[in-house]
């Protein structure tokens, strides 16, 4: 995949972001895959396994769509866009509805998407990393614990 040494601006790395989540909030599944490039990584926390590849999660899309499995809308806060030569990494709090035969579900989760520079103002995302947001009880007890060095020491 090409790319150049050229720091993408805070605003390219929001245009590209914007338009993945907004692809994804409308279940755009054509918008959504253009966005990342042939060989992106997929890690989500639900799945059993890494997706390696864009075809191989839009595989796995495409049967989650083919269950009655369209997202309702997604909305991104909690951004922080990380910029380097090269590309950026962009992470953000996601609040999802999705519809399933069960009902509608509705998932809190962070992303982190990353981003390499095509040059031109042109963004690819080549990596999308999905984890789980701790409930307010777990996130006390992490803001408890400080990091030194190699261990973990409660306050």
């Amino acid at each position: 995949m090409p790319n150049d040494v050229n720091e993408p601006s805070r605003a390219e790395v929001d245009r590209a972001a914007d338009a993945i989540v907004d692809a994804f909030a409308t279940t755009d599944t054509k918008a959504y895959f253009a966005a990342f490039g042939p060989d992106a990584s997929f890690i989500f926390h639900p799945e059993g396994r890494r997706f390696d590849s864009r075809a191989e999660f839009e595989e796995i899309w495409n049967s989650w769509l083919s269950d009655g499995w369209p997202v309702a809308d997604c909305v991104s806060s909690n951004r922080l866009v990380q910029t380097f030569p090269g590309g950026a990494v962009f992470s953000h709090t996601v609040e999802t509805p999705v519809t399933t035969a069960d009902g509608t579900q509705s998932y809190r989760e962070r992303e982190s998407i990353i981003f390499c520079h095509l040059g031109e103002g042109n963004l690819v995302a080549i990596h999308e990393h999905l984890s789980t947001v701790p409930d307010a009880g777990d996130a006390d007890a992490a803001a408890d614990v400080v990091s030194t060095g190699t261990e973990a020491v409660a306050q």
